[in-house]
């Protein structure tokens, strides 16, 4: 059965959509649940450093007691509950028992500044929430007189009164069904990161989210299926991880190990052994970094079995398996060897992995794919639930970020200052987003006439339909000379290099570009040591010999791949590293560019001033 929806976009578009079952979240757990009672859903860390996992039976009562629960407290039909914790087997408890009572969920991140939790939670009028512990309570009892609409605050850890166990038991005692909501109906309300002003609520349905979720796993038939499993590294409150790892995993069937911490993450995969992989190209450039250091530092008979087992795969590829026996030979004999054993580092079973959030460096996707663990690289945003274009594989080109899923539609929409064939990419179908809360005028500024969404990203469609980003229009800006400058490629092309953990690129206006760089010590310290240079960071960033290894090694890796123009002219060196927990990255590492500028622009105007006066 499917149900046709019509969508009433404010400039005065209309489209419709037909809905395949499951059409709501709420369909779309209690199915799972069904069919898979027995099988395990979470897998979490016990203290003896060991995984316990909650079957789906187990984990739908704790869904069905929490929402009569919370029904005692008045929850109901558009009531705001919200939620401010890690991935945890109470992230999922917490939204379902929300969608049952058909009520809108919005998720908040544990790392984020109080005063960002604070313009959340009025802007949002939640009037439930749950928080991970003790210390987020307090916080938010600080401001909480300014929270008008907020009637009822639980704690997720611990037991008694005013925790989320408690509301539990007194549901336990009074059940109340769930109520499944229309397509139309919001489920999530999640607030975009903030990079370029203040954070947007974005209104996403439940056929937004159901549409994303089938349509995703029609690409991936034999990967995903109810004996996959994943470890969770990104944050659900974030679109990509909602979409592709919570709803998707719940929905086939597959089972979410999480892991403790970053720290822990190497270890806590082994535990899992994830057999598909939900991630951002970062996380396999640090793996692609290390592996190259193990394997440079052990040298000899290893190195060079590893050179040419990926000699062997290169050809391999390139030739599409039509090698002869002395290439497949070599290629058996490192993957037995060597590659076997790279992999045996993600667990043991990895099979795939999916990429967002920026399209991975083309080598690195060829080396993971030639090592036998290929990794596809999507397109989404927050305002499109958020999965637009995927790469799968019986259909992919590594460069590009995949074709449009089934019911989504492209269009470029050409601007002034990019190439012929490049220009706005505008999204079309059942994922795009309801608008913004309390916001009408930026949702009619980011919807075209006809219900099309301005995504605001730069591309172009090739003649096999793959899309390639190309740049950020908000991030663009002009140098002295008139030239345009996407300066994202170019940071995530600089990062590749294992001397480095950040760098931004500024130089609107001026007649070059400048590049802060935050290097990776521990990378340094071991390339340096021969030198008998100092390994304190403050030290070695002040060194000239340093800066200039480090500069030379980064130019060097750009020239030939971008325009003269482009490249850094001036290096500003850092040791303060671009975090969470000082407001310079978002959840997903992206950099929010005008916050690291005005910290540094004082030695940024100081660099063109003194370059002026020479």
């Amino acid at each position: 059965m499917n149900r046709q929806l019509k969508y009433y976009f404010r400039k005065g578009g209309i489209l419709q959509y037909q809905f395949q079952k499951p059409d709501n979240l709420v369909e779309l757990i209690e199915e799972s649940i069904k069919k898979h009672s027995d099988l395990p859903a979470y897998g979490t860390k016990n203290n003896n450093g060991e995984y316990q996992w909650i079957t789906y039976g187990e984990l739908g009562k704790r869904i069905d007691k929490l929402r009569a629960g919370m029904a005692q407290y008045g929850i109901g039909r558009d009531d705001v509950v919200g939620l401010i914790a890690n991935n945890r087997t109470e992230w999922p408890i917490a939204a379902f028992a929300t969608y049952g009572l058909e009520g809108r969920f919005i998720p908040m991140y544990e790392k984020e500044l109080p005063q960002t939790w604070e313009f959340i939670l009025k802007d949002s009028c939640v009037k439930l929430l749950f928080v991970a512990n003790r210390t987020i309570y307090e916080q938010i009892e600080a401001f909480r007189s300014n929270l008008p609409h907020l009637k009822e605050m639980f704690l997720i850890d611990g037991e008694g009164y005013e925790t989320m166990l408690d509301v539990g038991k007194k549901g336990a005692e009074k059940p109340v069904d769930a109520i499944c909501p229309s397509p139309a109906q919001i489920a999530v309300q999640i607030y975009t990161s903030g990079t370029t002003g203040k954070p947007k609520g974005v209104l996403l349905s439940h056929g937004n989210f159901t549409s994303n979720v089938i349509a995703g796993g029609k690409l991936y038939p034999t990967l995903l299926t109810k004996h996959s499993r994943s470890v969770s590294i990104l944050p659900w409150a974030h679109s990509f991880g909602q979409t592709a790892e919570l709803y998707n995993f719940l929905h086939i069937g597959g089972s979410v190990g999480f892991a403790e911490s970053v720290q822990t993450f190497a270890n806590d995969m082994l535990k899992i052994k994830p057999s598909f992989l939900i991630a951002v190209p970062r996380v396999f450039n640090k793996i692609h970094a290390g592996i190259y250091t193990k394997i440079n530092e052990k040298g000899g008979v290893a190195k060079k079995l590893f050179d040419a087992g990926l000699k062997a795969a290169k050809e391999k590829r390139e030739l599409q398996g039509n090698t002869g026996f002395l290439t497949n030979f070599r290629y058996k004999l490192a993957d037995r060897i060597v590659f076997k054993k790279i992999r045996s580092l993600f667990g043991g079973r990895l099979q795939a992995a999916l990429t967002a959030s920026a399209t991975m460096n083309i080598e690195i996707n060829h080396f993971f794919s030639d090592i036998g663990i290929p990794t596809y690289d999507c397109y989404g945003l927050t305002e499109t639930s958020p999965a637009v274009t995927m790469n799968c594989p019986t259909a992919n080109k590594p460069g590009t970020v995949g074709r449009p899923i089934e019911h989504v539609k492209l269009s470029i929409r050409k601007l002034g200052n990019t190439a012929e064939e490049e220009g706005e990419i505008v999204v079309y179908g059942p994922n795009v987003m309801q608008g913004y809360h309390n916001n009408d005028e930026a949702s009619a500024e980011a919807m075209t006439a006809d219900g099309g969404f301005l995504t605001g990203d730069c591309g172009r469609i090739d003649e096999d339909g793959y899309l390639y980003i190309t740049g950020r229009l908000k991030e663009q800006y002009k140098l002295e000379n008139g030239m345009y400058i996407f300066p994202a490629g170019i940071e995530e092309d600089i990062k590749l290099n294992p001397l480095v953990t950040n760098a931004m690129i500024y130089g609107e206006g001026k007649p070059f570009n400048i590049c802060i760089i935050v290097p990776d010590f521990e990378v340094l310290i071991n390339e340096v040591k021969e030198n008998k240079i100092s390994g304190d960071p403050k030290t070695m960033i002040d060194n000239p010999e340093i800066q200039d290894y480090i500069t030379e090694k980064i130019t060097q890796s750009l020239t030939g791949n971008y325009m003269s123009y482009e490249i850094p002219k001036k290096f500003i060196f850092q040791k303060e590293e671009f975090s969470l927990e000082n407001g310079m990255l978002t959840q997903t590492f992206k950099l929010k560019r005008s916050l690291v500028y005005n910290k540094y622009k004082g030695e940024i105007s100081k660099l063109y001033d003194n370059l002026a006066t020479n």
